[in-house]
């Protein structure tokens, strides 16, 4: 089973990665699903997506978990019934999630593509990014900016916050691994912590609440 890194953030907050390379019969193996959850496997049509919903519940049984122990609310969000704080994500053929006792977290990961380029206006202003050397240094940078707001998105899980308008990340350097974003809104301020890596064409971040 490819458990494809750990970071242990802290004593009390963990990064699990999985790359998932198996079939989906594998991954199956000693996984038990609730019913509603085999139920929304079974409405998957991307046999990645079953693959990558199987996964997660391999990387819950790392962190000492099963299907049962996750729940989510009427916005989505995902929580742990022993009260610590979970995030997860999904791209292509990485899983993710992250696992705090004391902090509330949030996780994404992003494939790098050119895409990001034309789509950066609308979560960023773009021209803060144009003194890069190059489009492939500020397709690097964006992903960063996008994962660290949607890392931010999936902590305050409040619908109508906008990446553009209300969620800034304080600017960084490439080789730097770690920066602060905030959320304004509706007149109220919080801070993160965010921290972030590269990896086979794949870039993940992870937030904190301060």
């Amino acid at each position: 089973m490819p458990l494809y890194k750990t970071i242990a953030v802290s004593q009390k907050t963990t990064v699990y990665i999985w790359k998932v390379t198996e079939s989906l019969n594998n991954l199956m193996v000693d996984i038990k699903l609730r019913e509603h959850c085999q139920e929304r496997m079974a409405r998957m049509k991307s046999e990645i997506h079953k693959r990558g919903f199987a996964s997660i519940r391999h990387l819950l049984a790392k962190a000492g978990y099963q299907d049962a122990d996750l729940y989510y609310d009427e916005v989505g969000k995902p929580h742990l019934r022993d009260g610590k704080f979970i995030s997860i994500t999904h791209s292509h053929h990485f899983t993710g999630i992250i696992v705090s006792s004391e902090r509330e977290a949030g996780i994404d990961i992003e494939m790098q593509r050119n895409k990001i380029l034309r789509i950066a206006s609308k979560f960023t202003p773009i021209r803060e990014y144009r003194t890069l050397a190059n489009d492939e240094a500020v397709m690097r940078k964006l992903t960063i900016v996008w994962g660290a707001k949607e890392s931010l998105y999936k902590i305050y899980g409040t619908q109508g916050v906008s990446f553009l308008q209300h969620i800034n990340v304080t600017d960084f350097d490439l080789d730097d691994s770690d920066t602060t974003a905030k959320i304004t809104y509706h007149g109220k301020e919080s801070w993160y912590d965010v921290s972030f890596l590269e990896f086979e064409g794949f870039t993940c971040v992870y937030a904190l609440k301060k």
